[in-house]
């Protein structure tokens, strides 16, 4: 007769033993990739490859969804599926003890392409994931040895033996993951070394009249925690100012590299600027203000000797990422520069530490790149940058924006004197006026706050006068160039939404 309860028994007791098969390879690979200080793990390895292949649109719709948690959800739902996977292989021990081999080899192999696409990565990132493979094959010889020939049901001593060999390896598996993370040191190393720079910058007090006090607007200044973060970066590059290298190299005259202590060495420049991401939404809020510090990289290519013909520089991340920026807007008056502070203190390690680049007035996909060590003066035409290559334009000039933070849409005021208000950018052009419309009436000019320079949004507010009832506020901004934003709304792809915010609120 067959024992179903003791078939469902062992099945179980195979499942788990696949999970923590799975676990274990991770573990070990994990921990070889710390001990020897590689960039990628195969985790991370496999997240940036279904990162890569997302479409453009379809990412930034998730982003959209589930904002900063995009990274960890990519991480973890990539090893979820993997433990799923390793699940199932154990539950497959009994009637198909040949196929563990195969999917674990397939799985090593996923993993090491998934390592191999990554301009970053190193031998040690491979040797990760052979670790990790022999790891599994012996973790799940030694865990599903017992219950192998018991489908019909489990003994006790069965029972007793798989419950050792479970505790041995779960006690293994922490020994090795904790004296993996012990061997970490990078992030802590970088930040102690962050903590440490003493770099001859100002915190600039935020000028007077640029923030207009009003409650519920935005602050006209973004602290740096809560600055918002877009990058493709699954984890954050670990790079010590003393191992940080730039290199300008290229249709250039003179191929350079530059440290971190050059940099530091050379006249500094500091202004306030904006920034804002190509994905952010009509009224959205991935956009920011400080006061940078840092070299003007015009300097610098004034230094190497640009050709003639040149019209691009293809900018590179430590991790792999690029992009492609005009070299016109990287050698005009504009204070393009290489950020090395943010609002008085060094960057902060999300934000590009120990350099990033700062560009006034262009997107950040095609000009803000964090972690940069390298520069390729180049054209346009010889290369495809990590975002183009997704059907993203390829030069991305800030948009005209306006946007009400004041009243929130869906609130409830009371009747009467409603005030209303916001913040309104064209970085690099400047802002004119701001007008906002009520339930369809007139437009009102809206008063604004004083900015230091054509490179930072500008607040703006106004007060009107409402009844009982449900209203709507539009507003819309012209900038000094004269042009008013279009009504007409267009998605964020390739270059940027376009249209007008509008919010509703009750009155009472």
């Amino acid at each position: 007769m067959r024992n179903d309860g003791g078939v469902n028994s062992t099945r179980r007791a195979l499942a788990l033993a696949g999970i923590l098969t799975g676990v274990a390879g991770l573990v070990t690979s994990q921990a070889v990739v710390w001990g020897l200080q590689a960039k990628n793990g195969p985790v991370v390895a496999v997240a940036s490859a279904v990162r890569d292949l997302t479409p453009g649109d379809l990412a930034v719709d998730l982003v959209h969804l589930v904002g900063r948690a995009d990274k960890p959800l990519l991480i973890g739902g990539t090893t979820v599926i993997l433990l799923a996977i390793c699940a199932w292989i154990g539950t497959q021990a009994v009637r198909r003890p040949w196929l563990s081999d195969l999917v674990y080899f397939a799985l090593a192999a996923l993993g090491l392409a998934a390592v191999a696409r990554l301009d970053n990565s190193s031998m040690a990132s491979g040797l990760g994931i052979v670790v990790g493979l022999i790891t599994w094959l012996v973790v799940h010889r030694v865990l599903t040895a017992p219950l192998v020939g018991t489908a019909d049901q489990v003994g006790d001593e069965t029972r007793r033996s798989f419950l050792r060999r479970l505790a041995g390896v779960a006690a293994g598996v922490t020994l090795v993951g904790a004296i993996g993370g012990l061997t970490s040191q990078g992030r802590r190393r970088v930040e102690q070394a962050r903590k440490l720079l003493r770099l001859p910058v100002t915190d600039a007090p935020v000028p007077s009249g640029a923030d207009l006090g009003v409650a519920g607007i935005e602050p006209w200044r973004s602290p740096n925690d809560d600055f918002y973060i877009i990058h493709t970066a699954l984890t954050e590059p670990s790079i010590t100012p003393a191992d940080w290298r730039l290199r300008i190299h290229g249709m250039v005259e003179n191929e350079m590299e530059f440290s971190y202590d050059d940099l530091v060495q050379r006249q500094f420049t500091e202004d306030w600027i904006t920034l804002c991401c190509v994905s952010n939404p009509i009224g959205g809020d991935l956009i920011g203000n400080a006061f940078w510090s840092g070299v003007l990289i015009r300097d610098l290519l004034a230094e190497v000797g640009v050709k003639e013909g040149a019209d691009a520089v293809l900018q590179t991340s430590d991790d792999g990422w690029n992009c492609g920026t005009p070299l016109s807007a990287l050698t005009d008056d504009r204070n393009a520069m290489l950020a090395l502070a943010m609002n008085g203190t060094p960057l902060p390690i999300e934000h590009g530490f120990p350099v990033r680049m700062v560009v006034p007035g262009l997107y950040g996909f095609v000009s803000a790149t964090k972690w940069l060590v390298d520069l390729e003066v180049t054209r346009f035409d010889q290369f495809d940058a990590y975002w183009t290559r997704r059907g993203w334009a390829e030069q991305a000039p800030v948009l005209t924006h306006s946007r009400i933070d004041l009243p929130r849409d869906g609130a409830r005021t009371r009747a009467g004197t409603v005030r209303i208000g916001g913040s309104a950018w064209a970085q690099h052009t400047g802002i004119d006026y701001v007008e906002f419309q009520v339930d369809g009436g007139s437009w009102t000019r809206a008063q604004l706050g004083s900015v230091p320079n054509v490179d930072t949004w500008v607040q703006w507010s106004g007060e009107v006068e409402v009844g009982p009832g449900r209203h709507t506020v539009v507003v819309r901004a012209t900038d000094k160039s004269g042009y008013t934003q279009t009504p007409v709304e267009t998605y964020v792809v390739p270059s940027g939404a376009t249209g007008w915010h509008g919010i509703e609120f009750d009155a009472t």
